[in-house]
């Protein structure tokens, strides 16, 4: 049998959580799923922006008739609105089987002591307390029947600080430390705790980081060829599909041109 088909398998009938699936990652992540299980898994799309999720929605409906999509307006800084976003799934999305812990974002690129206080608190936000918070709301849902996969988006930023980039840094690093800690109070059960950490990917993210300076936002990747949301969603969806024995507990992905948030070969 193909690995193809024994993905398919694996990950036909499931439901998967998708935080910040309105673009970049998240929605590649959405689409790799569809394909890979060929239609057959059930979707709960969450992000800011629901007119970008109904449009995603509408042409899932279209391209893949047999899968069943949710989506919901969740901002992950609002943690009140957490619990209630899981609670009050419909009867049938309920029992989730992956949680993507993607929603994230860099603002900003200045040194400490120029930093916009509000940059920081909306990085903190999002890339820590609103992840921990998710994560918390769906775990009694894998602790109760023993079985799931929770797939936190980390960064080559939680693995080597950079100027310029202390809070991202820090917040990238708090997921890495919170991902190992999880993953040791899982140790008995069979609950997989996975760590994605990109490299450089050209997405939405700089042009947010940049707060829509698109110029800005090109020199990020002139002269690389970078890593882009379907890289990273392939890589999700093969360490969420393997057999239930396998852990791929932590990868680090570059570009072939980078080696570490500082080398990174321009052409």
């Amino acid at each position: 049998m193909s690995q193809g088909r024994r993905a398919a398998e694996r990950l036909a009938g499931k439901t998967v959580f998708i935080t910040g699936a309105s673009a970049g990652i998240g929605q590649a992540t959405a689409q790799e799923y569809l394909e890979a299980s060929e239609g057959k898994i059930k979707l709960i799309l969450a992000a800011r922006r629901l007119d970008k999720l109904e449009e995603i929605k509408a042409k899932v409906s279209k391209d893949f008739p047999e899968a069943q999509v949710h989506i919901g307006q969740l901002d992950v800084t609002q943690t009140d609105k957490i619990q209630p976003f899981v609670d009050n799934l419909p009867e049938e999305f309920k029992d989730i089987d992956i949680l993507i812990n993607n929603a994230g974002k860099a603002l900003g690129s200045d040194p400490v002591g120029t930093i916009d206080p509000n940059d920081i608190q909306g990085m903190i936000q999002t890339n820590v307390i609103g992840l921990i918070n998710v994560t918390q709301a769906v775990l009694p849902i894998f602790k109760a029947k023993n079985s799931g996969d929770i797939v936190n988006l980390g960064s080559v930023a939680g693995r080597e600080a950079y100027p310029t980039g202390s809070i991202y840094c820090a917040t990238k690093h708090a997921v890495r430390a919170f991902t190992q800690s999880l993953r040791k109070e899982l140790i008995n059960t069979n609950i997989r705790v996975i760590e994605v950490a990109p490299g450089n990917v050209e997405t939405e993210f700089s042009l947010v980081r940049y707060k829509g300076d698109s110029e800005k936002a090109k020199k990020v990747y002139e002269g690389t060829q970078p890593l882009y949301a379907d890289d990273i969603a392939d890589l999700i969806v093969y360490a969420t599909s393997r057999k239930p024995n396998t852990v791929i507990a932590d990868v680090l992905v570059f570009a072939s041109n980078q080696a570490s948030p500082y080398h990174i070969y321009r052409g």
